[in-house]
């Protein structure tokens, strides 16, 4: 994922492999996506988090939960060994409603645990043949794919937050030499 703003924190690869230059960058990624999720967040009222443009869509709440199934089962699970206790029909049935300080922690601590395997994920084992959710891949790639489909499910959450905020939905990082009317900002 392209940094859309400066870091707010490093992730050094433990060597000059290939291996753990991917890990490293995924870690990365994954902190960036978070921040811009609870940037989101920040912005959001409880009814916002709620909110579906028809039954059957997904609210940010249920993508948050989806968010933190597919991570324990595909990092946790997948790449750390853990058992996997994903209930996936419920992180998209539950419309018992938590508030968004409830799920901003979910999360976090759901990323942290990620990041405390892949921190200690032996590079050495990116090529291992690994079985997630029924599909036979390698840890590469069990690594790849959750990145992607968190990043994926990331731009959902800032749609919806700037559906639901219009005008008011404010950037996490702006280009330098873009102005607030550029933005749709009229508050100027």
């Amino acid at each position: 994922m392209p940094l859309e703003c400066p870091p707010e924190k490093d992730f050094p690869p433990r060597d000059n492999s290939v291996g753990a230059a991917y890990l490293a960058e995924s870690r990365q990624t994954l902190h960036s996506a978070h921040r811009k999720i609870v940037h989101c967040l920040n912005q959001l009222s409880d009814d916002d988090v709620q909110w579906r443009p028809f039954e059957e869509a997904n609210s940010i709440q249920n993508i948050i939960l989806h968010l933190c199934g597919n991570i324990r089962q595909w990092i946790m699970h997948g790449a750390g060994g853990a058992e996997d206790v994903r209930d996936r029909p419920r992180e998209f049935s539950d419309h018992q409603p938590l508030d968004k300080q409830e799920l901003s922690v979910r999360l976090s601590q759901t990323l942290q645990e990620a990041d405390d395997v892949l921190a200690r994920f032996d590079p050495a084992r990116l090529t291992e043949p690994r079985t997630v959710q029924g599909f036979d891949s390698n840890l590469l790639s069990v690594i790849y794919e959750t990145v992607s489909h968190f990043v994926g499910h990331t731009h959902q959450i800032v749609y919806i937050s700037r559906l639901r905020l219009g005008n008011r939905y404010r950037f996490q990082w702006v280009p330098e030499g873009i102005d607030s009317a550029q933005l749709g900002d009229t508050t100027d």
